[in-house]
């Protein structure tokens, strides 16, 4: 009986926690996009106007961000002004949880069939590069590790720190601009 009443509870806290990990994910690829010249170079190769979604499926919670030319994204708060280009589905809430909360590396949900890319590969490698190096940032070292495919072997402490406080800063500023609006 009390389980019948916990599994709906644990169902939305889910959801809860992805819908607001894509909204600081979305943030923090604006911020890491607006200070890290790596990030830059792999989006530069993305076409202006390129708009990318990481989505559950059917209709669940997204984020939305848009190359808006040089190296440089926005983040797209409600939904996307046009199609997307490239979107990458988990087929359920609990497979989004498992990667979002690192307990699984994106590559592996993607080889045990927990997501679909819809749109040029490509381009859903490129993000994937993209996003790797956003958590090698702003993870702590031991949980970026489980994240990630491979944790870069250039990124020291202090540059990890300061790029980390950089990221937040900004991701906080966007919410409270979003706050105030």
């Amino acid at each position: 009986m009390l389980a019948k009443r916990i599994q709906p509870m644990a169902f939305q806290a889910r959801r809860l926690y992805v819908e607001l990990m894509f909204q600081v994910m979305g943030r923090a690829l604006q911020a890491v996009s607006e200070i890290d010249a790596t990030v830059q170079k792999e989006a530069r190769a993305l076409p202006e106007g390129f708009l990318f979604e990481m989505m559950v499926m059917p209709d669940g919670p997204r984020l939305i961000v848009e190359h808006i030319g040089n190296g440089r994204f926005h983040y797209h708060s409600g939904s996307a002004p046009r199609p997307v280009d490239l979107s990458i589905q988990f087929k359920h809430i609990a497979h989004a949880f498992l990667v979002l909360s690192f307990q699984e590396k994106t590559a592996v949900a993607f080889a045990n069939d927990r997501m679909l890319v819809d749109g040029d590969i490509s381009y859903a490698i490129r993000m994937t590069r993209i996003l790797n190096r956003l958590e090698s940032f702003i993870l702590p070292r031991l949980v970026a590790k489980r994240a990630v495919k491979e944790y870069p072997a250039n990124l020291h402490l202090p540059e990890k720190l300061l790029s980390a406080a950089r990221i937040y800063l900004k991701v906080a500023s966007n919410f409270v601009d979003t706050v105030r609006t």
